[in-house]
């Protein structure tokens, strides 16, 4: 196996740090790698903030989701879906019939700031540094906004917490669907009841009757756990909330 393979495959989230903060060194070459990203034109439509400050870990731990984890990452970087710039440019360039960014843009920037992220959490994981994804900062979107102070046109697609792996850390590795479940060829194609069974076999393996949601099936627990939940909805809350800026109005 290559290297970049092993990078991939050995990677697992990460949630507890050495004691060390990220060297300039490192965080430099993170970055460096994270701008050769692939992005849509070439445009770059996103932004990175990198915080290090313990006081904004701290409020961000409670504003995503209450993780006191994050508190404790020696480092984290939000990913910005980032139109602004560039309705700034067409506005100063005087472009004729200039619209407001649409959802449309919004979709193309979330897709630059996400791959960015994961070319960041690869180049991270290169260099003896864990990682691991915050989507909860697309929660509280009033919150995030003036904490971050964004603009009308910018929106939080994703964090990730950083930190060099402890001595003594040792991967648990957790099973992904099977490849024929995930991947199909040439069209999409509708999982029947047997196939759902199959598929989510070795996750209903681990369903206990004692929860605290009163589930009677792992159906019903992680439904109840994620898309059923209160930041879930908070988490559609805050994008209706931020779309309203993003209405492609003519101006």
């Amino acid at each position: 196996m290559n290297p970049v393979l092993k990078t991939i495959h050995n990677r697992t989230s990460l949630r507890r740090y050495k004691d060390t903060p990220i060297s300039d060194e490192h965080l430099k070459t993170v970055l460096e790698a994270t701008l050769r990203a692939p992005t849509a034109g070439n445009m770059m439509l996103y932004s990175v903030l990198t915080i290090k400050d313990q006081a904004m870990k701290e409020k961000l731990s409670k504003t995503c989701d209450n993780q006191p984890f994050i508190a404790r990452a020696p480092l984290l970087l939000v990913f910005l879906a980032d139109y602004q710039r560039w309705f700034d440019y067409y506005r100063m360039s005087d472009v004729a019939q200039l619209r407001e960014p649409d959802v449309g843009d919004l979709f193309l920037a979330m897709d630059d700031a996400i791959v960015a992220a994961q070319t960041a959490v690869l180049a991270a994981e290169s260099l003896g540094m864990g990682t691991c994804y915050i989507g909860d900062i697309m929660e509280n979107y009033e919150t995030h906004r003036e904490l971050l102070q964004l603009p009308d046109y910018v929106f939080p697609a994703a964090m990730l917490t950083l930190g060099y792996y402890p001595d003594d850390y040792s991967p648990k590795f957790r099973d992904r669907f099977a490849e024929e479940y995930i991947v199909h060829s040439e069209k999409y194609r509708n999982l029947s009841d047997e196939d759902l069974q199959k598929m989510f076999v070795g996750l209903e393996e681990g369903f206990s009757h004692n929860n605290k949601f009163g589930a009677k099936n792992m159906g019903q627990f992680m439904y109840a756990r994620k898309t059923g939940s209160e930041f879930a909805r908070e988490m559609s809350r805050s994008i209706r909330a931020a779309l309203q800026n993003w209405q492609g109005r003519e101006l």
